[in-house]
C-alpha cells in the first residue's frame, strides 16, 4: 500500500507523535495521585528515563505505546506496509532497550511495573494492577 500523504506532511504528522505527557500516562498518573500516591516524571538520572517514579517504594512506571513499544496483548502493534525493513528494526531497537533499562533497574534494585496503552482503556483493572504492584496504601 502506497502512502497517501507527501513525505513532507508524513513527517510531520510523525513529529506530532508526543514522547511525554501522552494521555496513557497522564491516565495512570491521575489514578495513581487520586489514590494518593506521590511521583516524580520522567526520571533524568535513572536509566531509561521512566515515565513515572515513585522513590517511596523505589519503583518505577513505563507507559509503552501499543505501537512502538510492540504490545503482545492488542492489535495496535501493526507493522506499516512500507519500509518494512526499516521498521522492523526500529521496533526491534526499541524492545532490546526497554528489555536493557528493565534489567538494570531490576539489578539496581527497583521494582518495575509495565503500563501499555490499551491497558488504560480498562481503569478498574488498570487501578487493580498498580495496587497488586504498589499495595493498598
Amino acid at each position: 500500500m502506497v502512502d497517501h500523504l507527501s513525505p513532507e506532511k508524513r513527517s510531520w504528522n510523525m513529529a506530532q507523535i508526543r514522547a511525554k505527557n501522552t494521555l496513557p500516562e497522564k491516565i495512570t498518573r491521575s489514578l495513581l495521585h487520586r489514590r494518593g500516591y506521590r511521583f516524580r516524571l520522567h526520571g533524568k538520572n535513572i536509566p531509561g528515563r521512566p515515565d513515572i517514579v515513585l522513590p517511596k517504594y523505589k519503583t518505577v512506571i513505563f507507559v509503552h505505546g501499543c505501537f512502538w513499544h510492540r504490545c503482545k496483548k492488542c492489535n495496535r502493534a501493526t507493522i506499516p506496509s512500507t519500509r518494512q525493513k526499516f521498521w522492523l528494526k526500529k521496533f526491534e531497537d526499541n524492545v532490546n532497550r526497554d528489555a536493557r533499562n528493565k534489567k538494570e533497574l531490576k539489578k539496581s534494585g527497583w521494582k518495575v511495573i509495565v503500563i501499555w496503552e490499551c491497558e488504560t482503556n480498562n481503569l478498574p483493572e488498570l487501578q487493580r494492577k498498580l495496587l497488586r504492584y504498589l499495595g493498598n496504601s
